[in-house]
């Protein structure tokens, strides 16, 4: 028998830390099996609504789990504009602890009361996490039991090289970075805080220590043309835990060929692999 989609949007956690609401959407098929979950993680300069991100949700949830996805409270969106980076001043104030400490917010939702989402195996909930989304995926992992497994997607492999010696210097001088965002045309500021937090939360934010300790199904799946964090990262991380598994997409860059916006009804061949191969390592682990 098949089931139809469904897709709740516009759900909003307010009882943040900060007090910035987190937008979820949740796509399940309407049935009363319980299902596995898997929380989706963007990353940097990301939003759960980029590109693909929809049509590759879609598969999960038709192949029988319940995909909850979110925008990290400070990635520069806003409730009423989800897919613009329209709040700058919040985008300038993030730290790698609020973004971890969102998807904790988004897993004790799943376990509240408050949660309206039904027919969900909270015993089975998975984080798939891209590019940094893929490093909050791991570092959450090990401080939350709740966590069952974890898939990373073009992952980073830590937090604290990310920018050259000269940057860095002039960024605790400035006390501001600016990046460029290619796509929007936006200069999007960093405030000087985000190293603050780094350095003062260093060993939380170890993202080699957690995947050491990790005692939980693990899968990293990199491109092989990824110019944005290269593939030795997914090595690197498979190395640091014997369990993990690693798989190599040729030819796929950092977003598996996706862009944004995304208005075909079919994905690119590298995505696809991307969806085939996680649905593999899920179905295993979880049914």
């Amino acid at each position: 028998m098949t089931y139809p989609l469904t897709v709740i949007d516009n759900i909003e956690l307010r009882n943040t830390d900060h007090g910035k609401p987190i937008l979820m959407d949740v796509r399940s098929l309407i049935n009363t099996t319980r299902k596995p979950v898997i929380v989706f993680i963007h990353g940097f300069k990301g939003f759960k609504d980029w590109g693909h991100w929809n049509l590759i949700a879609d598969q999960f949830a038709k192949a029988g789990y319940c995909v909850v996805k979110f925008n990290l409270s400070h990635n520069g969106t806003t409730p009423d504009h989800p897919v613009d980076f329209v709040d700058l001043d919040a985008f300038s104030k993030n730290t790698y602890s609020i973004e971890l400490n969102d998807v904790g917010s988004v897993l004790d939702y799943l376990h509240s009361p408050d949660c309206n989402i039904s027919n969900i195996d909270l015993n089975k909930i998975y984080l798939v996490g891209h590019s940094r989304g893929g490093g909050l995926a791991l570092l959450k992992a090990k401080e939350d039991a709740r966590v069952a497994g974890v898939v990373t997607w073009a992952s980073v492999s830590d937090f604290g090289s990310r920018w050259s010696d000269e940057v860095m210097e002039k960024w605790a001088k400035d006390k501001v970075h600016y990046v460029y965002n290619g796509r929007t045309k936006q200069d999007m500021p960093m405030k000087y805080t985000i190293v603050e937090d780094y350095n003062n939360n260093i060993e939380r934010l170890n993202i080699k220590n957690a995947v050491g300790q990790l005692k939980i199904p693990l899968l990293h799946i990199h491109g092989t043309d990824d110019p944005t964090v290269g593939i030795e990262e997914a090595r690197t991380l498979a190395k640091w835990n014997s369990q993990s598994e690693l798989e190599v997409i040729d030819n796929a860059d950092h977003v598996f060929n996706g862009r944004h916006p995304f208005h075909e009804e079919e994905l690119p061949l590298n995505s696809q692999q991307l969806v085939d191969k996680t649905l593999s390592f899920l179905d295993k682990i979880s049914k």
